[in-house]
């Protein structure tokens, strides 16, 4: 098995392609994404090469949202990981923990999100911000007048589209890998605590007064 194709293939609900099975299609995919930022076939992917061309619009939609919008890495992996939280999805949750975390996330800030407790943002409104949205849209369906000016006065409109998809795009990674049980690679433990049949409920951070 090519090594950069994720092992366990044999734990999900349904089959993962491998290079060595691929057909001619899937492979020109899979090509495509391992010399690209990914550098691995990894998470919802595995998945959607059942249908390659779903999952060639799927990568390159995934790439502009995970390393290519305006808002700086560890805010975007905020919001990442606000939704793999809400989600309780343990795939999601692994890899950007560690991409987070890598970006310069307040590891504080990720243990409380893990955790669904109110994260302190001491001084920085950025991160305020942007994790208020993700936790409104995601447990609201939308956001207050008050939290979606915040993000356009600091974003502009292109940083609410943005962010908004991010948010949109990885719900469905997550429940791509929760309702096809994508298992997490060897090296990853699933730590996210959860209640079975039941959505993580994450406070909101109020500003400070």
């Amino acid at each position: 098995m090519n090594p950069q194709t994720e092992t366990n293939v044999d734990k999900g609900r349904i089959s993962f392609p491998v290079p060595e099975t691929m057909t001619a299609a899937q492979l020109e995919v899979y090509e495509q994404i391992v010399s690209g930022p990914r550098r691995t076939l990894v998470g919802p992917l595995r998945a959607a090469l059942h249908n390659p061309v779903l999952a060639d619009r799927w990568q390159r939609l995934g790439q502009v949202l995970r390393f290519e919008t305006s808002l700086p890495t560890h805010l975007n992996e905020l919001a990442i990981l606000v939704t793999a939280r809400r989600w309780n999805s343990p795939l999601e949750w692994a890899i950007h923990a560690g991409d987070a975390d890598r970006a310069g996330l307040d590891p504080a800030i990720i243990e409380a999100i893990r955790a669904c407790s109110q994260p302190s943002f001491k001084s920085d409104e950025t991160a305020r911000e942007i994790y208020n949205y993700a936790c409104e849209l995601l447990q609201k369906g939308d956001v207050s007048e008050v939290t979606y000016a915040a993000i356009i006065a600091r974003w502009g409109e292109v940083g609410a589209v943005e962010l908004t998809a991010v948010i949109g795009y990885y719900s469905m990674v997550a429940m791509t890998l929760n309702v096809h049980r994508v298992p997490l690679p060897e090296s990853n433990a699933d730590n996210l605590p959860r209640e079975e049949g039941k959505l993580a409920e994450l406070p909101t951070a109020p500003a400070k007064a």
